[in-house]
This record gives structure tokens, C-alpha cells and sequence, in this order.
């Protein structure tokens, strides 16, 4: 029975999601009056997942600390969480820069400027970074969902209670039964999954219309199968080589995740199913409560392709040539910004908006990607979600978290 259900909520997931994009075809005719019970639900839908992503990230962090029972250790994690997602993310903007360039993606077209006010995404200095990563009030970064500064918060928390070690259990414990709340109510939500991907997919197919989907449909074509590419070659490479798991096993287990965050375009909504199929994976939670939260981030491989095959298609486009020059300074831009985009929907537009400033490009193009930004976001989501879930079964192997500590959590 435990074997099926994943494939059973699965194949629901993607039973809703096929529904969702028919409807949202076809509502804008006879079914155009059933739009605000369709954004309702799906409203529904995504509050009762991001009700859960901070007490379940907060909890299962400590928790999972807990569980290593090392300091040492709690750094190795972290810093090879980091490492590993700032190098994909380095070689996903390399690709997007270099297949549109070598395509020719772009030229020959003719593109309407429409107009846009977007403000972009300002670049702030390391220091400021840092300083930022503390938290001033805790409570505040709940409330505003920073989700870097409750993971610091939680981490400090975590490693406080490791070493006070019995004077702490009381604490530990209290945590330990919320997070145990939270994956309860996280696994009720599941069940209810397929159809707030139903809801949530129409909607997106109807705000932005087939005239769109079809515009642009070139671009779109070329831009998911690299996404396509990309995940089956670096991340199935990721998880058959380092993590020593099968790929079909994997993208079998990491579906429902997928999917979810493909519907939704929110890899921080997407986190407590994402920590459902790491579980599936048995990965460890000393692993998966750090590694899952810092990658929904961080790790934005996929929009760093988005934002590289915007720019060089945009300059195609309007006949503005990208040095070798310009685009050592785009790569090196388009890591920083798409690891600072954040995990909610069309969290990229900002960023594209400074990358865009930077690579010359006129400012009416801007019109032009947002109309089809939510298009873009839904695969570079899912493609995101699944690096999240890759790091984790890689790092079981790279870091052994022994089974009887673990059991002590």
C-alpha cells in the first residue's frame, strides 16, 4: 500500500492537471462564469500549503539538527547545499546564453513594444547581504516571509538547543510534536492536491489566452525542452551518479512535487510535498529540513535559463548585439539575481528587469515578457523543485547521516 499511493496521488496530480489546461482553454466561452469559484478554491488550495511551509521549515530544521548531532556536521550540509546550488545555477545560465546564441532564437522577428512599469531588482553590496541574513525581529521575518532569515533563525535555535543538550529537551520536544502537527495536516492537503492543481492551472490558462501561448510559442518550444534536457541530463546525472538512486525510481517518487509546483509556480508552496517525496527517497531529515528550504531559495537553475534565453532572444529581436564581454557580465548578473529571486510566482520579473537594464535592451520589452512570464515560470518551477529534490539524494551519499542518530530525533 505505501508503494502505490505515491503513484495513485500522482497520477490524480496529473489527471488534474490535464483537466486544468482544457478548461482553461475552453472557460472563456461557456464556462467564463465559473472563473470565481475556480480562483476561489484555488486561493484555498495554495493558502492551506503556505500556512505550513514556515512552521513545517522551522520545525523540521531544528529537528533535523537535532538529529545530526554534530555543529560540524549542520556546516558540512549547509555549505555543500550552497555550493551545489550555486554551481547549477552558474551552468544553467552558461546554456541559456549559449543555445539561443547558437540558434539564432529571435532573429527575423518582429516584437510590439507594449508598455510596463516594472521596478527592478537593485543589486545590494555583500555586507548588506550579510547583515541581512540575521534576523532583527524573528517574528517580523515570519509575517513577511523571509524565508533566508527563519532558516538562519531556525538554525541558531537548532544549534542553541545541541548545545545545551538535556537543559533544551523539554523545548525539543514541543517542537518535535508541531512539526509532527504539520506533516499531519501537510498529508491531509495532499489529498486535496489534484484538484488545487486543476483550479490553479485554469486560471493561468485563461488569464493568459491561447493568442499568447501561441505568440510566442517558438521560443516557449525551444526554452521547455532545454529545461527538458537539462533536468533528465544534470540532475538524472546528479542522482545516478552521486546519489546512487535509480532516474526512473527518482522522477517516479519526486512527481507529485513536480507537478505541484508546476501548477502552482511556487517552489516555497511546493516545499512540504517536496519534503513528502524526499521522504519517499529516504533521505534523511537532518538533510532534507536544511537542504529542501535553502534550495526553494536559492537554487533557481531554471529561471537563470529563462532570463539568459529572454535576453539573448529579446536582442535578437530588436537587433542589439551582445558582445563576449557583455555577456561574461550577463552570466555573472543572471546567477546573482535569479538566486535572489524568490520562490513565489513571477518572483523573475524583477529580476529580468535589471538583467534586461544591463544587457541594452529597450525597456518595452518588458510588456512583452511579462505576458508571457507565468508561462515561463510554471516549467522553470518544476524544473527547480526537482534540483531541490536531486541535492537531497546526492547529499545522502556525500554526507552519511547515521541511522541510530537520526532515530534519536
Amino acid at each position: 500500500m505505501k508503494q502505490k499511493k505515491p503513484f495513485s496521488i500522482t497520477a490524480a496530480i496529473f489527471l488534474g492537471l490535464a483537466l486544468g489546461i482544457l478548461f482553461g482553454l475552453f472557460m472563456p466561452g461557456r464556462y467564463e462564469f465559473l472563473l470565481p469559484a475556480v480562483e476561489l478554491i484555488s486561493g484555498l488550495y495554495m493558502n492551506a500549503l503556505r500556512m505550513m511551509v514556515f512552521p513545517l521549515v522551522f520545525c523540521s530544521l531544528i529537528v533535523g539538527i537535532q538529529g545530526i548531532g554534530s555543529i560540524s556536521a549542520t556546516g558540512r550540509v549547509g555549505g555543500q547545499s550552497v555550493l551545489y546550488f550555486t554551481a547549477t545555477t552558474l551552468f544553467a545560465s552558461l546554456l541559456g546564453l549559449f543555445l539561443p546564441k547558437a540558434m539564432g532564437l529571435g532573429k527575423g522577428i518582429t516584437i510590439e513594444m507594449m508598455d510596463a512599469n516594472v521596478e527592478a531588482t537593485q543589486f545590494t553590496s555583500l555586507m548588506d547581504t550579510v547583515k541581512n541574513l540575521i534576523p532583527s525581529n524573528p517574528f517580523a521575518s515570519f509575517a513577511n516571509g523571509d524565508m533566508l532569515q527563519v532558516l538562519v533563525f531556525a538554525v541558531i535555535i537548532g544549534i542553541a538547543c545541541l548545545s545545551l543538550g538535556k537543559k533544551a529537551a523539554p523545548f525539543v520536544k514541543v517542537v518535535e510534536a508541531v512539526n509532527d502537527i504539520s506533516i499531519k495536516i501537510v498529508s491531509v492537503v495532499m489529498y486535496f492536491t489534484p484538484i488545487g492543481v486543476f483550479c490553479s492551472i485554469a486560471s493561468v490558462i485563461y488569464a493568459n489566452g491561447t493568442e499568447t501561448m501561441i505568440a510566442l510559442g517558438a521560443v516557449l518550444i525551444a526554452l521547455y525542452v532545454t529545461m527538458f534536457l537539462y533536468v533528465v541530463i544534470v540532475y538524472g546525472g546528479i542522482v545516478k551518479i552521486i546519489g546512487k538512486c535509480g532516474i526512473r525510481s527518482f522522477f517516479a517518487k519526486v512527481m507529485p512535487a513536480a507537478l505541484n509546483a508546476f501548477g502552482t509556480c511556487s517552489s516555497s508552496a511546493t516545499l512540504p510535498i517536496s519534503k513528502c517525496c524526499a521522504d519517499d527517497l529516504e533521505v534523511p531529515n537532518a538533510i532534507s529540513s536544511l537542504a529542501l528550504p535553502l534550495g526553494a531559495t536559492i537554487n533557481m537553475d531554471a529561471v537563470s535559463i529563462v532570463m539568459s534565453f529572454m535576453v539573448v532572444f529579446f536582442a535578437n529581436a530588436c537587433g542589439v548585439e551582445i558582445s563576449f564581454g557583455l555577456l561574461a557580465v550577463v552570466l555573472l548578473s543572471n546567477t546573482l539575481l535569479s538566486i535572489g529571486t524568490p520562490g513565489v510566482p513571477g518572483g523573475a520579473i524583477a529580476s529580468f528587469a535589471a538583467l534586461s537594464a544591463i544587457a541594452g535592451l529597450p525597456a518595452g520589452i518588458m510588456g512583452v515578457y511579462i505576458s508571457v512570464n507565468t508561462l515561463c515560470d510554471m516549467g522553470a518551477t518544476c524544473c527547480n523543485v526537482l534540483g531541490d529534490l536531486a541535492c537531497s539524494v546526492a547529499m545522502k551519499e556525500t554526507i552519511r547521516i547515521s541511522e541510530a542518530k537520526t532515530a534519536k530525533v
